[in-house]
């Protein structure tokens, strides 16, 4: 109970409350595991869910069995207020634990009592719909205009500016990169290869050495292309 009062839709409610809420059997607190299914591509939304430990990871499979991560989403986060009561409540992506975690999946007929019952709780469901229709929309315009390069141009960018360093360590696989990119790994070790040759930077499997940061610090101005 400790960990769901720290989530925000929960935060105004008393422990006295959330225990008479989790009272109810119209909800569920599940374990997965790692890349273990949590909803496949075209399954019916039928709850909304919390994930109270590890990360989420929702993920695009075309026809060609290229895979793009369209986010990842950790503690305290939601997945399904943006479909739950929709004409077409079906997720158009699968979804799956990206690390071992807990997930409460709280019910449609649930989510409509609390709505009714608390305003500041349908304020705050209302703020997650509105905020993920916003990520949802840039990450795809972002992937949709972007070559190869300049994709891995702003990943780096942000990198080295999170990490002030030119030397930046990655903390995910070449493949997940790729997958957060929306490339191919082939076609992100190409591009690397390429980069390298033209002097940019070099790499192995841990970490990414600008050779030229001023190229990375400005290469969103009109005119600079690395």
């Amino acid at each position: 109970m400790d960990a769901i009062s720290t989530i925000d839709l929960f935060s105004s409610f008393t422990k006295e409350e959330l225990n008479e809420i989790f009272s109810s059997s119209k909800y569920e607190i599940k374990e997965y595991g790692p890349e273990q299914i949590i909803h496949l591509q075209n399954e019916i939304c039928h709850t909304l869910d919390i994930i109270l430990k590890g990360k989420v990871a929702v993920q695009n499979i075309d026809e060609n069995g290229n895979v793009l991560t369209i986010n990842v989403y950790s503690a305290r986060d939601s997945i399904g207020a943006n479909l739950i009561y929709s004409s077409r409540n079906y997720y158009s992506m699968t979804v799956l634990a990206a690390s071992r975690i807990t997930i409460l999946h709280l019910q449609r007929e649930l989510i409509l009592e609390l709505c009714q019952s608390n305003v500041n709780f349908m304020v705050s469901l209302m703020k997650i719909i509105s905020d993920r229709t916003i990520i949802l929309t840039d990450k795809i315009h972002a992937i949709s205009l972007k070559t190869i390069r300049q994709c891995i141009i702003d990943y780096l960018k942000y990198e080295y500016h999170r990490q002030k360093s030119n030397i930046i360590k990655l903390n995910i696989s070449k493949k997940d990169l790729a997958e957060s990119l929306g490339i191919q790994r082939s076609s992100l070790s190409r591009e690397l290869n390429k980069m390298r040759k033209d002097g940019l930077l070099e790499y192995d499997a841990r970490t990414v050495t600008l050779k030229e940061p001023m190229c990375f610090e400005h290469s969103s101005r009109p005119g600079h292309d690395c």
